[in-house]
């Protein structure tokens, strides 16, 4: 099959997975796990080297979803994956569940950092691919941060050290759905120029269409082949990509699930696009 063909038809699995799970707990975020979904995708079904019977792997790669708050998306990644059963899904945000609201490494399996403080991920990301250099291991740190959380001085704390240890076995995915919890990222604290900023912390950033599997994969191979400078994807999102009432609706961030009739919906719209 097609890779391309064979990664979109996983994200719409992986689409169902998440408003599954959401509507099932009756809370969660499901704009931010949406727009994250097919960049997870593409890291889990093609990119990383990694073995599900065997999460601790030493040489595996890691990643790291720093914007905590989309733990759906990587939830149904895992599970799809086979880290674990998916009959976990019905147990999203259950008291003792293995899938808590924000990530848990010491509940899940296939977790690398426990993560939702915002800023936190990242800088562990750092962390862990300044080791496997001083160790000289051959793995590869993915950390995807969210548009909002480039309101956090930690964030650029760490950008600032990855550029500066000159650290090429990370790769940097920014979901820039461009909306936050509330409103647009541009009305609470502007970020333009993206692209320039991150030039000037000595990353390598790139541009792309992050709902396009063409431009995700062609961006990661190009993450591979640049020597001594961290990437940064910059994948331009859609907060809710893929349920139309959703998409680029603020309230959709966080805390709602949907009703009956807009589980049936969303439902429904995901199998038109099989």
């Amino acid at each position: 099959m097609n890779i391309e063909k064979h990664l979109k038809s996983k994200a719409i699995s992986l689409r169902k997975h998440i408003i599954e799970m959401i509507y099932s707990a009756g809370s969660g975020h499901p704009g931010g796990s949406l727009s994250a979904v097919d960049v997870i995708t593409a890291l889990y079904f093609h990119e990383m080297k990694i073995d599900p019977k065997n999460p601790s792997w030493e040489q595996r790669d890691r990643f790291i979803l720093s914007k905590g708050c989309g733990c759906p998306a990587l939830y149904a990644a895992l599970g799809e994956k086979g880290y674990f059963s998916k009959d976990e899904f019905k147990g999203l945000r259950k008291i003792g569940a293995m899938l808590q609201g924000h990530p848990d490494r010491l509940k899940t399996p296939g977790v690398e950092m426990n993560t939702g403080s915002l800023g936190q991920g990242l800088s562990a990301g750092v962390g862990i691919a300044l080791a496997g250099k001083y160790l000289k291991r051959d793995f590869r740190v993915f950390a995807m941060i969210g548009d909002g959380e480039l309101n956090e001085g930690l964030t650029w704390e760490a950008l600032m050290s990855a550029g500066h240890f000159k650290l090429d076995n990370l790769c940097i995915i920014l979901d820039y759905n461009k909306l936050q919890s509330d409103n647009w990222c541009k009305n609470i604290m502007a970020l333009e120029p993206l692209v320039d900023k991150f030039k000037a912390f000595n990353l390598n950033a790139l541009e792309i269409d992050g709902h396009n599997f063409t431009q995700i994969i062609d961006a990661f191979k190009k993450a591979r082949s640049v020597k001594d400078i961290p990437t940064i994807i910059i994948a331009h999102t859609v907060k809710g990509k893929g349920v139309s009432f959703m998409e680029n609706v603020p309230k959709w961030h966080g805390s709602l699930a949907p009703t009956d009739e807009e589980f049936k919906q969303a439902m429904g719209e995901f199998n038109e696009g099989c």
